[in-house]
């Protein structure tokens, strides 16, 4: 894609001004949002990322609005599955039900500038070195392997090196103050628990993304589509959150899902690579290919882990029932 300067300059002036006026909605009125205040919200976010990747359909064509939607797509499942950390960040910090929206919002804006600088190092290096998708590809099937061995009860939130050092080298109150990230105690300005729950879940989106950045490289080598589609992903994180806990619970396949996706990303990575090295026997995999892969893993995965669930809660209930002493016939 030849994106000229100015459509970088209005896509990021655009990006900007929807999360600057969502922070501002959060900030102006901070509480827990309703069910159905989230729904329009991630409505208009999936929205805005339809109409985006049509736009790119029209003006670049199938191939770039494919790699687009697959991106957007595959970094949006792995940001829900991410959630999960965040919610025990929640919980961990014990961060008030009112302010968590501001406290998300923050986060995600960290989430990504941090990861618009990966991106341009890593769109830089892959320029230079494209033996890096070698790399990536093995990194991706090794992610697969992992989300497969591990179980959702194994994880729980473990401080990153940089909210380590932040707890160090900041003066900090362990008491809160509202949704203040500073306050002063005794003539003294220290910064709040707040501030500390901002950077551990900005950084550990950061850490998740090294597995994200890859599997979207592994679609599309367009440094603009990669960016756009993950801001597109993040969009919305937010009010996901609010609606999202039940859900978790009951797409018990979501990281099988998840690790097929990523094998199958990281096995197009390594294929396409030796491709384009002159090998062969090795075959280009259309986008359109990849996108059906990627819709049609994660559907049946949302299919069979309902299916499962309710399988389950049949199966608890007739067992209820067959715990029931049967009644006592009244005798003459």
């Amino acid at each position: 894609m030849n994106v000229p300067l100015w459509l970088w300059l209005v896509t990021g002036v655009g990006l900007t001004a929807i999360i600057s006026v969502d922070f501002y909605l959060v900030s102006r009125n901070p509480r827990k949002p309703s069910l159905k205040e989230c729904l329009a919200w991630i409505g208009c976010y999936v929205g805005l990322a339809v109409l985006f990747g049509l736009a790119i359909f029209v003006f670049e064509g199938h191939q770039y609005g494919g790699e687009l939607f697959a991106g957007w797509i595959t970094e949006y499942s792995l940001s829900v599955d991410n959630l999960f950390v965040t919610m025990l960040i929640m919980v961990s910090f014990a961060v008030q039900r009112e302010h968590q929206q501001k406290v998300l919002s923050i986060g995600i804006v960290i989430a990504l500038v941090l990861r618009v600088i990966v991106v341009s190092i890593g769109s830089a290096a892959i320029a230079e070195f494209d033996w890096l998708f070698y790399v990536f590809g093995a990194f991706l099937l090794y992610t697969a392997v992992q989300l497969l061995v591990s179980s959702a009860e194994d994880e729980e939130f473990k401080e990153n090196a940089m909210l380590r050092i932040a707890k160090k080298i900041l003066p900090a109150t362990d008491k809160y103050d509202g949704a203040k990230i500073t306050t002063k105690v005794d003539g003294k300005r220290l910064v709040t628990p707040m501030l500390i729950v901002m950077v551990a879940i900005g950084t550990t989106n950061l850490l998740f993304a090294v597995d994200s950045i890859p599997a979207i490289f592994g679609l599309t080598k367009e440094p603009y589509l990669v960016l756009t589609a993950n801001a597109f992903a993040l969009m919305g994180l937010r009010q996901l959150y609010f609606i999202i806990g039940g859900l978790l619970d009951r797409l018990v396949y979501l990281s099988t899902g998840l690790a097929i996706v990523l094998a199958f990303i990281g096995v197009k990575l390594v294929i396409e690579t030796l491709h384009n090295h002159g090998v062969s026997w090795a075959p280009q995999i259309p986008i359109l290919v990849s996108l059906g892969v990627i819709i049609g893993t994660l559907a049946l995965t949302a299919v069979v882990s309902l299916l499962k669930v309710r399988r389950d809660r049949d199966k608890e209930l007739d067992q209820v029932a067959d715990e029931r002493p049967a009644p006592v016939e009244a005798t003459e």
